[in-house]
């Protein structure tokens, strides 16, 4: 295995969770008689860049195909999210009808439709064909393309270099990182700002976020190697901000290394700073994860088994990925856990990977009124009780499973 980054052997193991099935390739009714494609679920950390990477058995065109079933704008919370973060982008680099807007990875318009509304012109880039019939559906310009050097090339070219270019959640998704940084840089016009969101490396490890380990997302990633990374394709980072989503986030800004409009900011140091006490440098940092997924997994296991034998209904709320990736590891069939709840209308009527749980919507939920609800997605536990807090008038309680399990 050689580092998609920097190429050097990668042997240093951080966490091996088996085989699994993609995380996002949910199935229908007619798919239920077929062999799923399950592929090993390795993680490892190239202890030359410290990138921790999965080893890869499957390329991006597998994992985001034309029937992807994420769709941004099913969580209330992450609306919020994109709609502040355009609002702060748009005060702080006076953004206007004059300026031209990038989202790459740009899912259903989630984001974009906040800087559509503002007037201010903007492209997204979305490669999975059933998000980006939701956001041309907004009015949305869309180039329905995986985003590396070629396309980059090509939309400047056609006069769409990029004044502020958005990248929430996609880096870790990009099998060859190198060639998706240096299409930033290539269509960044020299005032231009990038912004990068992703979950932060520290977290997934302090907090025993394994869950967040699936085929999809290729990288996990530390400001100490984004930063080489972004050096080594023409990009600075000059800022840097912690996020609460998605477990903890950092938000990146970074512009061209020829250019440079933009002072260095002290929380970029300070994040460095955090990094290495913390130990992202050093094979022991690593070490641990592989013991606190296995047992967050017997905890679970112990809990469903348990509600079994006490007679209690257990449901789950959330098809997510990260859900996809514990039942799995866990073993989870539906035998355990008869269904999930989602809002999203592309997974309703549908079947989790692997565990083939079928997801129903919220009204069967208020029928069937179970005792005990799983949240998956426990990052957006607050929005889900908050939701469901109706199911506590008939004494529900909800359950998450990660960092450890807790009932309420």
């Amino acid at each position: 295995m050689k580092c998609r980054h920097c190429g050097q052997p990668v042997t240093l193991p951080f966490c091996d969770l088996g085989t699994a099935p993609p995380s996002n390739a949910y199935l229908r009714a007619d798919q239920l008689d077929a062999p799923e494609r399950y592929y090993p679920l390795r993680v490892k950390v190239c202890s030359h860049c410290w990138l921790a990477q999965t080893q890869d058995f499957a390329g991006a065109g597998d994992l985001f195909d034309a029937e992807y079933g994420y769709f941004s704008s099913t969580s209330s919370s992450w609306l919020a999210h994109a709609k502040a973060y355009v609002e702060s982008m748009t005060q702080r680099f006076g953004l206007g009808p004059q300026s031209h807007v990038v989202e790459v990875a740009a899912n259903d318009g989630y984001l974009l439709r906040h800087v559509q509304a503002l007037g201010v012109p903007c492209t997204g880039i979305e490669p999975t064909a059933s998000t980006a019939a939701a956001a041309r559906a907004l009015g949305l310009n869309v180039v329905e393309e995986f985003f590396g050097t070629a396309l980059a090339g090509r939309l400047r070219a056609q006069g769409l270099a990029a004044d502020l270019m958005a990248a929430n959640n996609v880096l870790a998704h990009v099998p060859d990182i190198n060639d998706f940084v240096a299409g930033f840089a290539q269509l960044l016009k020299p005032t231009g700002v990038a912004t990068f969101e992703f979950p932060q490396l520290l977290n997934l490890v302090r907090h025993h976020q394994f869950d967040t380990l699936y085929h999809e997302h290729f990288s996990y990633l530390s400001l100490t190697a984004v930063q080489r990374i972004f050096q080594a394709h023409g990009l600075q980072v000059f800022d840097v901000e912690g996020l609460p989503t998605h477990g903890g986030s950092l938000r990146v800004y970074a512009q061209r290394s020829d250019s440079t409009p933009h002072a260095m900011q002290p929380a970029v140091q300070r994040q460095l700073q955090a990094e290495m006490e913390a130990g992202v440098q050093t094979p022991g940092f690593y070490a641990g994860l592989q013991a606190a997924a296995e047992g967050i997994k017997n905890a679970l296991l112990r809990f469903l088994l348990d509600a079994q034998r006490d007679g209690l209904k257990v449901a789950a709320y959330g098809a997510a990925a990260k859900g996809n990736t514990l039942l799995n590891f866990a073993g989870v069939r539906p035998d355990l856990l008869p269904y999930v709840v989602d809002r999203s209308p592309g997974k309703v009527g549908r079947f989790m990977p692997g565990s083939r749980i079928p997801i129903v919507n919220e009204a069967h939920l208020r029928a069937d009124r179970p005792d005990r609800i799983l949240i998956l997605p426990w990052n957006l536990a607050q929005e889900v009780t908050g939701q469901l807090a109706y199911a506590q008038q008939w004494g529900a309680r909800f359950v998450r499973a990660v960092p450890e399990l807790e009932i309420s």
